[in-house]
């Protein structure tokens, strides 16, 4: 079975806006520093809700901000 992750460009978005903090990001959208903090890592993959409202903040689509990704296993050809 393959594995999925979610990829983010948040830390690149927040430099590209004014070098916005991680703190002002995380109120800006309702959550901790340590939760923005977590999303940039990939350690933590956002609600929908919560990936909306990023998205919002940098008025981009959700897409351009969030990346799905499918890594194959070996003799996957699904």
């Amino acid at each position: 079975m393959a594995q999925c992750s979610i990829s983010n460009n948040i830390r690149r978005l927040r430099f590209d806006h004014d070098e916005m903090t991680q703190k002002v990001l995380a109120e800006m959208v309702g959550v901790t520093r340590q939760t923005i903090v977590a999303i940039e890592k990939g350690k933590y993959s956002p609600t929908l809700e919560l990936a909306f409202k990023i998205s919002h903040v940098f008025k981009m689509p959700l897409e351009e901000v969030f990346s799905y990704i499918k890594n194959e296993e070996k003799g996957d050809t699904k």
